[in-house]
């Protein structure tokens, strides 16, 4: 009969109940032993793991101690704007904010994105400018060429559409303090996005993406370049960083969706994480326009803190940049000495491939 956890057991007038048969107390015959098979090697070697030097390690030590800006302290003027459908009104009225901001004392001015043109994709390729001819065909960079050489400062301007052959761009295009084109970005991530009941936008319908990161040696420090939806990107922002940038720049118009929960939430995210300052710089909010701005054009310190911000409507607004804060963070918090490069790597592939 079977008890308890199912285990047989043998009665008797000689055993006890819980004494097991003998047949169970016998070591069972051990099975004879096979010897294992030989190992079977692939005929394709194995290759090693290529092993990248980490931008961190790399880059960051050599870019960013390669320039040093003239000015290490100065001020910076964001210049929020309304625009509007007339497109010379938009050209003048920004040369009047520029010329406002640098009479308060900015050296270093930030305009929005797509300031000369309505933000919708009929409107890009109406206002589109051929920035590498110049003169007639781009109006507007002729203006903040005219005004950085005119003011001696120097001029991050917001992003116009361009047209190149048969592309449009959403480029924003840098100016020094003699009026000369220092930098041209064309945005690297385009908007497409389908909140639905909220926002859908497909900038790829009408804009070709950028291929290049840019970062400027300038007056006013080595200046990192993004434009708006650049900025949910988190990596573009560290090889900035990498490459030895004081601040980056991001002329944006984040929409009344994503606004509110992000714009604020990314300036400090990529400020903190990076060390460094950044800059961002809206159109004002039109409640009629097609596509409606968030606004808030805000500077971020390297800690994270905001320095100057705005709410929705026109306004400029000027505020100090000191680089010396930047080495007092980057002392406090050694994120870079702490990095495990070790562990994970990120690589600046154009640097990689050059």
């Amino acid at each position: 009969m079977k008890v308890g956890f199912g285990i047989p057991l043998c009665f008797s007038s000689t055993l006890k109940p819980q004494s097991l048969c003998h047949s169970y107390l016998t070591p069972p015959t051990p099975l004879p032993v096979q010897p294992l098979p030989p190992p079977i090697f692939h005929s394709r070697p194995c290759l090693p793991i290529p092993r990248h030097t980490p931008i961190t390690s790399f880059f960051a030590s050599s870019m960013a101690s390669s320039f040093k800006p003239e000015q290490a302290r100065f001020k910076i003027g964001l210049c929020q704007l309304l625009v509007t459908a007339d497109k010379e009104r938009n050209i003048a009225h920004a040369r009047q904010a520029i010329e406002d901001a640098a009479k308060r004392g900015a050296q270093l001015v930030v305009l929005p994105e797509i300031w000369n043109s309505p933000i919708s994709s009929d409107s890009f390729p109406v206002y589109a400018e051929d920035i590498d001819a110049g003169g007639d065909a781009s109006p507007s960079t002729t203006m903040l060429s005219e005004v950085a050489s005119l003011l001696k400062i120097t001029i991050v301007g917001g992003s116009i559409p361009e047209r190149c052959g048969d592309k449009l761009y959403n480029t924003c295009c840098v100016f020094d303090t003699d009026g000369k084109l220092k930098a041209k970005h064309r945005k690297i991530h385009l908007f497409d996005i389908d909140i639905p009941g909220k926002i859908s936008f497909q900038e790829s319908k009408t804009f070709t993406a950028g291929e290049n990161p840019t970062v400027v040696d300038t007056e006013v420090g080595r200046i990192g370049i993004g434009i708006c939806y650049d900025i949910r990107f988190q990596e573009l922002a560290m090889l900035y960083a990498a490459r030895g940038a004081h601040l980056i720049c991001y002329p944006g118009a984040f929409n009344m969706t994503t606004g509110p929960l992000h714009w604020e939430l990314f300036q400090r995210a990529r400020a903190v994480d990076n060390q460094l300052y950044v800059a961002t710089c809206s159109p004002a909010r039109d409640a009629g326009a097609v596509y409606v701005a968030w606004g808030h054009s805000t500077l971020v310190g390297p800690f994270g803190e905001i320095l100057v911000t705005t709410e929705h409507e026109e306004a400029i607004i000027i505020s100090e940049v000191d680089y010396s804060q930047i080495e007092l963070r980057r002392t406090s918090l050694p994120l870079e000495k702490q990095r495990r490069g070790d562990l994970y790597q990120l690589v600046d592939v154009q640097r990689l491939n050059s």
